[in-house]
C-alpha cells in the first residue's frame, strides 16, 4: 500500500496537469479569436484621422464585425449616423430652451446642417447595406457606382458637418458656443472616420 500511495498522488498531479492544459488551450483559443477581431479593427482605424476615436467607438462591435472590411464601413457608418441623430435632438432641445439668446439662430442654422448630414449618412448606409445584401453588388461596375455614391453622400455630410459652426463666428455666447462646439467636433471626428474606412473598403473592391 505504501507503494501505491505515490503511485496514485502522482498520477492525481499529472492529471490535474492536463486538464490545466486543456483549459488553458481552450481559453487562450477564445481569447485569440476575440482579440483578432480587436486587432482587425485597431489596425484598420489607424488609417483613419482619428484612431483613438475610431477604436473606441467601433471596437465593442468586433463580434459584427468579423474581421471584414465591408461590415466594418456598415458599422462605422451606422455609428456616425446614430451620433448625428443625437446630436441634432439634443440641437433641437437647445434652440427652444435657448428663447432669445444671440445664438438661437446660430444652433437653428447648425442643425439644420446636421440634418442635411443626416439624410445624407443614411443614404449611405442603406447603399452599404444594399451591397451587402445578397444578390447585390454583384459585378465590378456596379460595386464601384454604389461606393461611389456612399463616398458622395458620406463626404457631404461631412462638409455639412464642417460649416455648422460657421453661424457662430459673430456670437459671443460662450458657453453656449463652446457646448456645440465640443458636439459637432466629436460628430465631425467619427464621421471622418466612417468616410476613411468606407474608402478604403472600397479601393480593396470588395463586394
Amino acid at each position: 500500500m505504501r507503494t501505491q500511495r505515490p503511485l496514485h498522488l502522482l498520477l492525481s498531479l499529472v492529471f490535474l496537469a492536463a486538464a490545466f492544459s486543456a483549459a488553458t488551450a481552450i481559453e487562450n483559443g477564445r481569447t485569440t479569436g476575440s482579440d483578432g477581431n480587436t486587432d482587425f479593427i485597431r489596425t484598420s482605424c489607424n488609417t483613419t484621422l482619428y484612431p483613438k476615436i475610431c477604436y473606441s467607438s467601433l471596437s465593442r462591435h468586433a463580434n459584427a464585425v468579423q474581421q471584414n472590411p465591408g461590415q466594418l464601413a456598415r458599422v462605422a457608418i451606422a455609428v456616425s449616423l446614430l451620433k448625428v441623430q443625437s446630436t441634432t435632438s439634443y440641437l433641437s432641445n437647445l434652440t427652444r430652451e435657448a428663447g432669445n439668446s444671440p445664438a438661437v439662430e446660430a444652433v437653428h442654422d447648425c442643425f439644420s446642417k446636421l440634418d442635411d448630414a443626416v439624410d445624407q449618412i443614411r443614404d449611405s448606409l442603406e447603399q452599404m447595406r444594399q451591397i451587402g445584401s445578397s444578390g447585390a453588388g454583384d459585378g465590378t461596375s456596379s460595386f464601384r457606382f454604389q461606393m461611389s455614391n456612399v463616398l458622395t453622400w458620406m463626404s457631404a455630410a461631412l462638409t455639412n458637418e464642417g460649416t455648422c459652426m460657421d453661424g457662430f463666428n459673430d456670437v459671443s455666447d460662450g458657453l453656449v458656443k463652446t457646448d456645440v462646439s465640443r458636439r459637432v467636433t466629436k460628430v465631425k471626428k467619427i464621421t471622418s472616420n466612417a468616410l476613411a474606412l468606407a474608402n478604403s473598403y472600397s479601393n480593396k473592391g470588395m463586394p
